[in-house]
């Protein structure tokens, strides 16, 4: 939980949190919610309150009241400090250290607060320099710049068309764990098949095997189409 001296650490927390809310192609105009950010964070309404109030001070957000809160671009630099520290620590644990990617989470926050720019670094370069996290989502770099995915969820991809898993846009490790069994995961090819209506099973071909996907699971794996 927030202590009610707002640290450093928390500041940062708050601000990368509230950068992949609003990157998350489910959100409105960008707009975030302070009870999905409390949720997201595992802390009380009063506590994002007080945050959010010192960080829209502070000149890194925006507040709508009833519409929601919003990164200013001085607030989405300070985020992507952060979010660039807990990419490269994903993509240690899981080339370097050999962790699956559905075991990291807790360990990623851990160590990315703590992360220095040299060993940042040397990180990296040990996990071979890679461009994106192991969920297919692009590193920041050291100035702040960050990859634009044009991408699309497969949920609205087209029935009879080719596409590449670009991104896996959620953290639950059951659901992770289920797509890494299932092979959907990023930079893999698939076919969608079929496309139930009224936000049905999506059908897929992987290879030479057919998989069958929920709407709601397909709305978090990102996709490209394949000419």
């Amino acid at each position: 939980m927030m202590t009610e001296t707002p640290s450093n650490r928390d500041y940062l927390d708050y601000l990368a949190e509230i950068y992949r809310l609003s990157d998350d192609s489910s959100q409105h105009d960008g707009m975030v919610s302070t009870s999905a950010l409390a949720d997201l964070l595992m802390v009380t309404a009063p506590a994002v309150n007080r945050m959010v109030t010192k960080l829209k001070e502070l000149g890194l957000l925006t507040h709508e009241p009833y519409k929601g809160i919003m990164l200013t671009s001085a607030g989405v630099k300070e985020a992507l400090v952060r979010v660039r520290n807990q990419r490269i620590a994903e993509a240690f644990l899981v080339r370097v250290m050999g962790f699956k990617w559905h075991e990291i989470f807790h360990e990623v926050n851990n160590i990315s607060r703590a992360l220095s720019e040299p060993v940042a670094l040397r990180m990296l370069a040990m996990a071979e320099n890679p461009q994106f996290c192991p969920h297919g989502e692009p590193i920041p770099d050291a100035d702040g710049h960050i990859a634009t995915m044009n991408d699309i969820p497969l949920a609205s991809a087209e029935s009879h068309k080719n596409y590449l898993i670009t991104r896996v846009r959620t953290r639950e490790a059951d659901r992770l764990e289920y797509l890494a069994a299932l092979g959907l995961i990023p930079q893999t090819d698939i076919t969608v098949v079929h496309s139930a209506p009224f936000d049905g099973p999506i059908q897929l071909k992987l290879g030479g095997e057919y998989r069958i996907v929920g709407h709601n699971l397909a709305q978090r794996i990102h996709v490209k189409e394949i000419s």
